[in-house]
């Protein structure tokens, strides 16, 4: 039988032990906030589907990025699990921002950063 399996994290934390933390975490009480490649071109680090789990006290599972934009993301995930309202991060080549955090890889990214809600 094929396998239908989608690429793990950099961490090599299989994705569904990574949303089993997300809602370990949540039952602890942290906020928790889950970035996902939705898109990319060119050369890109990490491959659409990559996930990363960012709680409010700054700990982070997964990659988007192969570690070059992460910081960038953890800081909007962080105004994200406050005012919940999801967003779309891109970085390229061609963006300050992304040389200012490390994306120099050639390629762009686009990452949608959401909070989880606790069921």
């Amino acid at each position: 039988m094929a396998s239908t399996k989608t690429p793990a994290p950099m961490s090599n934390t299989p994705i569904p032990d990574l949303l089993l933390t997300a809602a370990l975490w949540q039952d602890q009480g942290r906020k928790v906030a889950l970035a996902t490649v939705v898109q990319t071109w060119g050369s890109s680090p990490r491959p659409p589907g990559s996930i990363m789990i960012i709680d409010d006290r700054m700990t982070m599972l997964g990659s988007v990025s192969g570690g070059c934009i992460e910081g960038a993301v953890i800081q909007e995930a962080q105004e994200i699990m406050i005012d919940g309202k999801a967003r779309i991060l891109e970085f390229g080549v061609g963006d300050e921002q992304a040389w200012d955090v490390g994306l120099a890889c050639g390629g762009t990214i686009r990452i949608y950063v959401e909070r989880l809600e606790h069921s």
